[in-house]
């Protein structure tokens, strides 16, 4: 019998980025079964899982995502395994990159496989998707829900499976968790302007140069305005994405205006002062369209795929700095606005649309935990025979064989680590961050001579 037939529904997330243990932790309170809204009426305990890896958050990071768990420890994959082996837990949200989750469906497939009942499976993405599309989707196939954040996913999510002929049931349409805040009312004193960095986009020393360059420019034309620069991570932190160049060291080259500042924090909280929220391609864009917040993407480094901002194609969002600079104000397409699954025209507090956003994956979800008999085994579209070049690497990056067993050698200690094992992990983790952000570059700039 599940665990919340006889006490407090008992709920694990595994992350492997502050950003997906944000996304994960709020997307399991709001779809546990009993929840509505931004009110919680079931009793859960939620326990985190930090997979241990280059992204694996520091409690700084942690403290500004500001989730709270019942209970907070790193993992190996194998680790987390085993303790799912022997933990009756009624829901498990996987809040991976699309490998991990891969890895994790094949393993939970073997741990769980003379077990009479399992937990539901859940898992996702934590904003918008636009690159690998199929190949992320394929990857998460087997869970018993597959969160879409807005309806344009959940259309483009089934058409891809259906598209391989793979079970397209388990795509259920949500919203992103963490929209949500006061809605804008209009403008402050002084009036805000927030650039909101992403840590891979733009990815070259010259586009980034670029826009902080123009950042400042905006900040010297407009000396009545604050102009902040919203940060992601500190150096030598990780955060989804790797970051080689962060814009805190580029910084140090410049000379801005006493009205520049750069910024970190909770973007909620920086939201509440932000007058024009601009960004690359930032799913921060979403949280101010919800909060009609005036959001702009900009196209000064042209509308392309590599960038992401060709997502917004048909937002009304699209403008260039220099429109920025002569006093643009955005209008977003309403329309387009819907289907993003951001509810610009509800209040965000909480009426309207987005408080029902996730009322179908409760309603599965709650669905399957009554089934009898318990749930089938995990089923991923990918197996030995259908990806015999593909999937066995994958799984080996995790320490598990073809078949989801750990392999020889693998990890396997249940217990935290002692104080020497703590050290050289921190050690090889600073080596790693200073590889990416000091030496690689270096050796790529030589590369181009």
């Amino acid at each position: 019998m599940p665990a919340s037939a006889t006490k407090a529904l008992r709920v694990a997330v595994i992350a492997d980025s502050d950003t997906r243990w944000k996304w994960g932790a709020l997307t399991a309170n709001r779809i546990a079964p009993g929840n509505t809204g931004r009110v919680a009426q079931t009793d859960v305990r939620l326990d985190g899982y930090l997979l241990r890896g280059r992204a694996t958050p520091t409690a700084r990071q942690l403290e500004e995502v500001g989730v709270r768990a019942d209970s907070l420890r790193e993992v190996t994959a194998v680790e987390f395994l085993r303790t799912m082996a022997r933990e009756p837990y009624d829901l498990l949200v996987l809040a991976l990159v699309g490998g991990g989750v891969q890895a994790m469906l094949h393993g939970l497939k073997r741990v769980w496989e003379d077990r009479p009942e399992r937990p539901v499976v859940v898992t996702g993405y934590v904003g918008v998707v636009y690159e690998k599309l199929a190949d992320g989707l394929l990857l998460r196939h087997g869970a018993d829900l597959v969160l879409a954040n807005s309806r344009q996913d959940a259309e483009r999510f089934r058409a891809v499976y259906e598209g391989v002929g793979a079970d397209a049931s388990s795509v259920t349409e949500v919203a992103l968790p963490f929209l949500g805040g006061a809605p804008y009312t209009g403008e402050h004193d002084p009036y805000t302007v927030v650039f909101a960095a992403q840590p891979s986009v733009p990815d070259s020393r010259k586009d980034r140069m670029y826009l902080l360059d123009r950042l400042v420019r905006h900040a010297r034309l407009h000396p009545e305005r604050e102009v902040l620069l919203k940060l992601r991570s500190k150096p030598g932190e990780h955060t989804t994405h790797i970051e080689e160049l962060p814009y805190q060291k580029l910084a140090q080259r410049l000379d801005p205006p006493s009205n520049f500042r750069l910024v970190y924090g909770h973007m909620g909280e920086v939201l509440d002062r932000t007058d024009l929220l601009v960004t690359v391609s930032s799913t921060a864009a979403l949280e101010a369209l919800h909060r009609r917040i005036p959001t702009v993407v900009l196209t000064d480094l042209g509308i392309r795929e590599a960038l992401g901002n060709h997502h917004f194609v048909g937002s009304g969002c699209l403008a260039s700095w220099d429109q920025l600079d002569a006093g643009h104000r955005p209008a977003p397409d309403e329309e387009w606005v819907s289907r993003q699954g951001v509810a610009a025209g509800d209040s965000p507090s909480g009426a309207g649309s987005y408080a029902t956003a996730f009322d179908t994956a409760r309603e599965r979800i709650a669905e399957l935990l009554r089934r009898p008999g318990g749930l089938p085994p995990l089923t991923p579209y990918y197996t030995p025979g259908t990806a015999p070049g593909y999937l066995p690497g994958l799984l080996a990056r995790h320490h598990l064989g073809p078949d989801g067993t750990p392999l020889p050698g693998a990890p396997a200690a249940d217990k935290e680590p002692g104080p020497v094992r703590q050290i050289v992990r921190r050690a090889a983790r600073g080596a790693y961050r200073h590889g990416v952000q000091r030496v690689a570059p270096v050796i790529r700039r030589m590369g181009e001579l």
